[in-house]
């Protein structure tokens, strides 16, 4: 199937590894000329290198994503070398997992500019030239605790939630100039994160990964972690010219975790 995004920018935050290095593979496969951001450049460069060895149009752009003076400048560098983005992909990092109480209030907004106010300006540098053309897609790949809590992920829980309320907004005011607007929810995909997440988890409870992992498998009705190549897939399809009536939405990718509706 023709996705309809061949030669279409799309701009992938913190892309270096995990569900955004998928995305920014997958959209490249499908003919999109990727932009490639985060930190560790020997990463990004490493993926820039399969996606072009593949076929594939991908930029490397150095950008330390908590640094938000610079949204403009790297906004500013992409359309001079790439051309505007037609693709955003909203991906961030996840904050330190913590309580709910007694968190400081640098903490919380430390990880409010980086989780939440990152997103919303790096849309909206973007978004004037969706509109002009009348075609655009804005993707949030966020987290499942905005709908049910994760235990010991406070911040991540509480801030994600933002974003929905903000998604769900911008989706009905901007859907009259061809632009969508949607929310990506991953459950337990295979990654370094979730790997991380599960080592503290076993730490906290004294117990082995493996038993951290058995358990939390166990509620899974599909019976088994995503790949992340199966995230990106969904992902991708949102990015389509197919996928042009769908907006405001939330999509779950969780293997049926979830247990509401």
């Amino acid at each position: 199937m023709d996705l309809g995004i061949q030669g279409k920018v799309a701009l992938v935050l913190a892309s270096s590894k995990g569900l955004g290095q998928a995305i920014a593979v997958s959209l490249a496969k499908e003919g999109a000329r990727v932009v490639l951001t985060g930190r560790t450049v020997e990463a990004l460069e490493r993926t820039a290198k399969q996606i072009i060895e593949a076929g594939g149009s991908a930029t490397v752009l150095p950008w330390d994503l908590h640094q938000l003076n610079e949204i403009d400048l790297k906004i500013s560098q992409i359309e001079k070398e790439v051309g505007p983005v037609d693709i955003l992909i909203n991906n961030t990092g996840g904050p330190p997992p913590t309580s709910a109480a007694n968190q400081s209030i640098e903490l919380w907004q430390s990880n409010f500019n980086h989780l939440v106010l990152l997103l919303m300006k790096v849309t909206d540098r973007v978004l004037p030239h969706m509109k002009a053309k009348a075609w655009g897609r804005i993707i949030t790949s966020t987290s499942s605790g905005m709908i049910s809590p994760i235990p010991g992920l406070a911040i991540s829980n509480t801030l994600r939630a933002a974003i929905m309320g903000w998604s769900k907004t911008l989706a009905s005011e901007v859907a009259k100039d061809g632009v969508t607007v949607n929310i990506v929810l991953p459950g337990r995909i295979a990654t370094d994160r979730l790997h991380e997440l599960d080592q503290i988890r076993a730490q906290k409870e004294s117990k082995t990964v493996a038993e951290i992992s058995a358990r939390l498998l166990a509620a899974i009705p599909i019976g088994r972690y995503g790949d992340p190549q199966e995230y990106a897939a969904a992902v991708t399809f949102l990015a389509s010219q197919q996928a042009s009536y769908i907006t405001g939405a939330t999509l779950r990718i969780d293997g049926g975790s979830y247990a509401g509706h």
